[in-house]
C-alpha cells in the first residue's frame, strides 16, 4: 500500500521509517486491511509525517512515478455489501421500461408514481442488501472475465463506501462516524441469474449473480473522508467502449449512506476495511438491452475518486488475446 502524492507514490513502509524520526507509529504495513484498524489514528498519523516530510528532499527520493506501476486494488475488503434499488434515477427508468409494453400512463404519470414509491419506501422500508465475495475483487484496471456460461453480465458504477471503525447497531445519527472514505466501484451483475425459479419461491440468487472472479473492479483510489466534503455531491459515470451510460451524483440515493450503516449494522458486525457498495444510477445494460461482451472497454469514474479502465474478456482466454 502507498500514499499517492500528485503523480507519484510513497510506499507506507517508508512512510512509516519516517514516522520513527518523529516518533510516529503507524499500523504493520504488511496487511492490506491494517491502516484500517485503528483509522482515525492511522489517518492522522499519516497526516502528521507527509506535513512534516512533504517539502523535504528525503520525501522526493521516496517517491515511485505512478507511470509504468500495476494498479492493485487499493485495499482487500474483508467482507462487502451491495445496496439494490437505491437510486430514484433507477426506479424511475425501471417503471418507464415496464411501460413499453402496452401501460397507457403518460411518461409524467409513470413517472411520478415511481418517485412517489421511492418516498413511501424511505419512509416505511429498509434498504435491500446483498453479499458480495472478497475473491470477486480486482484491480481499476484488471480484465473483467466473463464466464462462458453467462447471457448477460451488466456494469454498475457505484460509490464505495470504506469502514473505518467496527459497527454493530449503529444508530443512524453516529453512523458517519464509522467512515473511513471512499472509492470507485462497478458492480457487475448477471441479469439473467439474478432470479432463483428453482426450488420454486426462493426468489433471488445473488451469489450467482454478482460473485464470479472479478466481477468487483475497485480503485483506483482509496480517499479519505475528511477530503470528501459531501459525498452525495460525488458525480458518478459510466463509458461502454466510449459512450456514457450511466450518469447520477450520489444525491440521488433512497437510503442514505448513514442510513445504510444503520440497516447493515442491526445484522452483521461491520469490520474496519469493510465495502458498502451504496447502490447504482440509471443506465444499465438492462435498460439498453446490451450487455458486456468480450472486447468492450468499461469506464467507470467518480469526479475526485479516479476512474477504472476494464477490458472484458471471456474467462479462461489468455491475455494476449486482450492486448
Amino acid at each position: 500500500m502507498a500514499v499517492v502524492s500528485g503523480d507519484s507514490i510513497v510506499a507506507l513502509s517508508a512512510l512509516e521509517a519516517l514516522g520513527r524520526r518523529i516518533g510516529v507509529a503507524l499500523p504493520e504495513a504488511g496487511a492490506m486491511h491494517s491502516p484500517f484498524e485503528q483509522w482515525p489514528m492511522s489517518f492522522d498519523a499519516l497526516c502528521r509525517i507527509v506535513t512534516e516530510f512533504e517539502g523535504s528532499e528525503l520525501f522526493q527520493k521516496l517517491k515511485t512515478p505512478l507511470g509504468g506501476l500495476k494498479t492493485h486494488a487499493p485495499f482487500q475488503p474483508r467482507q462487502a455489501f451491495c445496496t439494490i434499488a437505491n437510486y430514484r434515477s433507477g426506479a424511475v427508468q425501471a417503471r418507464l421500461d415496464a411501460a413499453r409494453d402496452g401501460d397507457s400512463a403518460s411518461k409524467l404519470e409513470l413517472r411520478a408514481a415511481a418517485l412517489a414509491a421511492c418516498e413511501q419506501r424511505l419512509r416505511s422500508g429498509q434498504p435491500y442488501v446483498s453479499n458480495k465475495l472478497p475473491s470477486s475483487v480486482i484491480g481499476p484496471f484488471d480484465a473483467i472475465a466473463l464466464p462462458a456460461h453467462v447471457r448477460q453480465p451488466d456494469w454498475e458504477v457505484e460509490l464505495g463506501v470504506v469502514i473505518g471503525k467496527e459497527a454493530r447497531n449503529v444508530k443512524r445519527q453516529d453512523a458517519m462516524n464509522h467512515v473511513a472514505g471512499y472509492t470507485v466501484v462497478n458492480d457487475i451483475t448477471v441479469r439473467e441469474l439474478v432470479s432463483r425459479h428453482e426450488p420454486q419461491g426462493m426468489g433471488t440468487d445473488w451469489l450467482v449473480a454478482k460473485n464470479a472472479p472479478g466481477f468487483l473492479p475497485i480503485g483506483p483510489w482509496f480517499v479519505p473522508a475528511a477530503f470528501v466534503p459531501d459525498p452525495y455531491a460525488l458525480r458518478m459515470t459510466l463509458h461502454l467502449n466510449g459512450e456514457l451510460m450511466q450518469d447520477e451524483k450520489a444525491g440521488d440515493m433512497i437510503f442514505d449512506i448513514a442510513a445504510q450503516i444503520e440497516y447493515v449494522s442491526r445484522h452483521v458486525r461491520l469490520l474496519p476495511g469493510d465495502l458498502l457498495c451504496t447502490g447504482a444510477p440509471a443506465g444499465f445494460g438492462l435498460h439498453y438491452g446490451r450487455f458486456l461482451e468480450p472486447g468492450d472497454v468499461v469506464q467507470a469514474g467518480i469526479g475526485g475518486l479516479g476512474s477504472q479502465r476494464n477490458v472484458c474478456r471471456r474467462e479462461g482466454a489468455a491475455q494476449a488475446e486482450i492486448d
